[in-house]
């Protein structure tokens, strides 16, 4: 087991900051939980409203805590925010809410020092980002876009139908996110779904079980995410069959990708124009680790790493990266398989370093206090 004076700093305090945490522990490391939230639930009660988990409750849950109720249902998200509240309470781990990294800088004596954006300065042993991508929503580039008078949006900020009722509204994406919610808009709205390929379906059930079940099963699951992808053929919604007949009957249409913005609507790939009202970008996310930016371990937005270990300095690791390890890296029910590697390997180098200097630690003012404990 690694011994040390200095934490290994985990910032992040969603579901990849929890899931670190916990392994962190698992494997003699003293984590502390950096979280800019109100508390440690991460993003998701700023998912839309009606947003249900793709696993069911037996394959979502992270170690050592099962969701309540029936294990095969599909947890929503308020139910995650619940259990993930739940969770955070359970860790030997010291959780700081409402702390925001503002920087990440290696330390003359060895380690880090993590700069807060109030100024406050913490040395640690390690850093471990699991800041997640919701505070970092990617929107194309398109042209008109900057002259496009409509309401555009990411599905980041996305919540409820009813604002929408009776606009023309465009939902840009292939992905569940995307079908889900131009299909909830469909019964107010007067929605397009805009691809730029056909969009595949995955069932939801196969054989009378959950797909979930036969990615565990078979080992799927853990496989490395391009022979996954490759096998799939880019098949990404997985639906009940809903969806399906709904794009097939023309319930929900759905049009190949508009190629530009005009004023008051957008141009299709034939050339045709349609006024709109909303266009929603259902177009993902890029890892939010600006805060690592000033040492040069990110490149071009992307974080420098592999199988979630940083191949520029040692010590630095992240957890929840899309596609870190296997298809489910980012998810509930993939993260803490890449926490657990990334803590191992984080171990060994922190038992192997010196200790850094205490003038270089957690300042008297910073609050130390366990979730839930008195500040």
């Amino acid at each position: 087991m690694a011994t040390q004076v200095d934490p290994v700093i985990i910032v992040g305090g969603g579901q990849s900051g929890l899931a670190a945490a916990h392994a962190a522990v698992a494997v003699g490391l003293r984590p502390v939980v950096l979280h800019a939230g109100a508390e440690p639930v991460g993003s998701w009660p700023g998912y839309y409203d009606s947003l249900t988990l793709f696993s069911p409750a037996r394959y979502s849950a992270l170690p050592g805590l099962a969701f309540d109720g029936d294990p095969d249902h599909y947890p929503h998200r308020d139910q995650v925010v619940a259990y993930l509240r739940r969770y955070a309470a359970t860790l030997d781990a010291e959780i700081r809410t409402d702390v925001r990294v503002a920087e990440v800088h290696p330390h003359a004596g060895g380690g880090y020092l993590i700069r807060t954006d109030v100024g406050d300065e913490i040395a640690a042993a390690g850093v471990v980002a699991a800041s997640g991508s919701f505070g970092n929503p990617y929107l194309p580039d398109l042209p008109g876009r900057s002259d496009f008078t409509g309401a555009l949006l990411h599905v980041a900020d996305y919540r409820r139908p009813e604002p929408y009722a009776g606009k023309r509204v465009v939902v840009v994406g292939a992905g569940n996110s995307a079908v889900q919610i131009a299909y909830e808009l469909a019964a107010q709205a007067h929605v397009t779904l805009a691809t730029r390929e056909p969009v595949r379906f995955l069932p939801q059930r196969i054989g009378g079980r959950d797909l979930h079940h036969w990615l565990r099963v078979t080992g799927a699951d853990r496989l490395p995410h391009r022979v996954l992808t490759r096998l799939i053929r880019h098949a990404a919604v997985l639906d009940t069959g809903v969806y399906r007949r709904a794009v097939t009957s023309g319930q929900l249409a759905r049009r190949g990708m508009f190629t530009a913005f005009t004023p008051d609507g957008v141009v299709w790939s034939d050339g045709t124009a349609d006024a709109v009202d909303t266009v929603i970008f259902a177009t993902g996310y890029r890892p939010d680790v600006g805060y690592l930016e000033p040492f040069g371990t990110v490149a071009h937005g992307r974080p420098r790493q592999v199988g979630g270990l940083s191949t520029t300095h040692r010590g630095l690791a992240y957890v929840g990266l899309e596609f870190q390890r296997s298809f489910a890296s980012n998810t509930l029910r993939g993260v803490s398989r890449d926490a657990s590697h990334v803590m191992r390997a984080l171990a060994g180098h922190v038992s192997g370093r010196r200790r850094l200097p205490r003038s270089a630690g957690v300042p008297r003012s910073a609050p130390t206090g366990r979730v839930g404990a008195p500040r």
